[in-house]
């Protein structure tokens, strides 16, 4: 991709925005980058980039900074049908996003993991493996660094690890992974989206470039995945905690066993940190992506037994009179949330906060079986009620640390009181990561 002397607007200054600009102005182009924000917002940015001979439109954007260009590079959280982006596209300005410029001037081969849930602790676990086994390993995506930072730092490096979301997917042209890895589908980001189809094939597309040669690793034990995966060109690489495997990685008694052209390793599961039926796959995921990129099986157990879960993810808080505390705020639907109570019984449920649009009754059979008290906060409260709150002991409460406070009165010995709330953080919090500490303080003090 020839960037010399290119008219190029870039739309969003958040990371990737301006790690975009950034990269495009050493490069040569000429470069626009234009946000909403003021310039009080924006003077870090603009000083960031002050040396770059970039040209800031702030406040407002100008339709002839898309429609004369001749490149857009798009932040994940514009839409698609943003009417700017909708004239350029209909007079013929290439867009993209930021991941596809990136893979242009990335060589190194692109392990790249998708899914509702499970996205960040697989990406970091397989970035981990990779590096465990002596690869020079740059992790990156929709965590961390931007992939953009890794062709601007010149870096030579074995593989590229990240995770994509499905917003960083709309604008790909030629995005082509050696390993595309997806976790699992459950309705999300409807607030984005106008179906659940089309949230889905926005996640599909992380296969769309991939040819025969490539991998793509796919969950058999979800239907909405393996039915899309069978029409692939990449080969086939499923995993499954419910059944064998002839080619695939899969959960059996206390192993996990990896089977590929002939070749069987077994994993023990006994040292393993992480914990619940969600890791269970995502381990198995992350390693499919590694031993099929060659790590080694030895170092890769040897990792295995050190790795502990992620901040925010089912993280233990503390036990008060017998009663298990765990969080889980990143647990921003229906289908990570499912996840988390298919690893506990006589569970206390802490949920609500910002409604997505999705529906909250597959929950349903988990919360019947499960789910002892079903404590409700924020927004959504009331729409939870009606889908879920005759099937156990429901109450709504006004905070989440009354939420806390009730729970701990509610739980008996020897139960669990989870916080996995099924909906985004904004109507109460400024992000689940503040959710999460307001969360384990309120425990802390009991």
């Amino acid at each position: 991709m020839d960037l010399k002397t290119k008219k190029i607007t870039v739309m969003g200054l958040a990371k990737t925005g301006v790690a975009c600009a950034r990269f495009l102005a050493s490069r040569g182009a000429q470069v626009t980058a234009t946000d909403l924000r003021d310039q009080q917002a924006l003077a870090g940015v603009m000083r960031e980039l002050a040396d770059t001979g970039i040209r800031f439109v702030v406040e407002h954007h100008d339709a002839a900074d898309f429609l004369n260009a001749d490149l857009v590079v798009v932040s994940p959280g514009v839409p698609q049908e943003h009417p700017l982006l909708m004239a350029a596209k209909a007079k013929g300005v290439k867009i993209v996003s930021e991941v596809e410029l990136a893979s242009h001037f990335i060589s190194a081969p692109l392990v790249a993991i998708t899914g509702t849930n499970g996205k960040t602790t697989t990406t970091t676990l397989a970035g981990e493996l990779f590096k465990a086994s002596g690869f020079a390993t740059y992790i990156g995506g929709n965590i961390g660094d931007p992939l953009i930072d890794l062709p601007t730092s010149g870096n030579a490096v074995d593989v590229v690890v990240a995770e994509i979301s499905s917003f960083q997917l709309e604008w790909i042209t030629a995005f082509r992974p050696t390993v595309a890895a997806l976790l699992n589908l459950s309705e999300d980001h409807l607030d984005r989206y106008a179906s659940y189809q089309d949230y889905i094939n926005a996640k599909l597309r992380i296969f769309e470039n991939q040819i025969a040669s490539d991998f793509a690793v796919v969950n058999r034990d979800d239907e909405l995945v393996w039915q899309a995966a069978r029409s692939l060109r990449a080969q086939l690489f499923p995993f499954s905690r419910s059944q064998a495997l002839e080619e695939g990685i899969f959960f059996l008694g206390s192993e996990i066993i990896y089977r590929h052209q002939g070749q069987e390793l077994r994993f023990p599961v006994a040292g393993f940190k992480l914990q619940g039926v969600h890791n269970l796959e995502n381990i198995m995921a992350a390693l499919a992506c590694g031993l099929l990129l060659g790590c080694d099986q030895a170092k890769s157990q040897a990792l295995l037994e050190r790795f502990s879960s992620l901040h925010h993810r089912m993280e233990f808080v503390r036990e008060v009179n017998g009663v298990s505390y765990y969080e889980d705020s990143k647990a921003t639907n229906v289908g990570s949330v499912a996840k988390a109570l298919e690893s506990f019984q006589d569970i206390t449920l802490i949920a609500g906060g910002k409604d997505k649009g999705g529906a909250y009754a597959p929950l349903a059979p988990l919360v019947k079986q499960r789910v002892r008290h079903l404590l409700l906060i924020g927004e959504a409260s009331e729409r939870m009620r009606q889908e879920l709150g005759g099937l156990t002991d429901t109450r709504r409460a006004d905070s989440l640390e009354q939420a806390v406070h009730l729970a701990a009165e509610l739980t008996g010995p020897g139960g669990v009181v989870l916080l996995s709330p099924a909906c985004s953080s904004f109507d109460m919090f400024k992000d689940y990561e503040e959710r999460a500490q307001r969360f384990i303080t309120a425990v802390r003090e009991l």
